[in-house]
């Protein structure tokens, strides 16, 4: 739902400033996305994540219906689950997300962990 509204918000155009780029706060888990790409015509989509301590993303598989994505960790500790499957990545670390499957994006740390989701959306 997020990214829907981050995309509605946007105006066309291929230089997308921080200051205009939307940003969207969860208010339980005070997790923070960033949607960074400016709109276009391109299926790229690039989002940034602020995920703080303790705080874990639930993500059912029909969000990832119809596109590939890439998790890049850019500081922090984050731990990815897909399906039965746990990642524990570090900073510079990249992970493509398989097949979909039912999903939760964890920081079990006490730092906050930042990191970039690149979404290709397929047809």
């Amino acid at each position: 739902m997020s990214a829907l509204l981050a995309l509605a918000e946007l105006e066309d155009g291929r230089l997308l400033r921080v200051d205009d780029q939307p940003v969207w706060v969860d208010p339980q888990s005070g997790y923070v996305r960033r949607h960074v790409s400016p709109k276009s015509v391109s299926p790229l989509t690039l989002v940034e994540i602020d995920l703080p301590p303790g705080a874990g993303i639930p993500m059912p598989a029909s969000a990832y219906l119809n596109m590939r994505q890439l998790i890049w960790v850019l500081d922090g500790t984050l731990v990815f689950v897909e399906g039965g499957e746990r990642h524990e990545l570090q900073a510079g670390d990249c992970l493509e997300i398989g097949p979909p499957a039912d999903c939760e994006f964890r920081n079990d740390s006490a730092a906050n962990c930042k990191y970039a989701v690149i979404v290709l959306r397929k047809g």
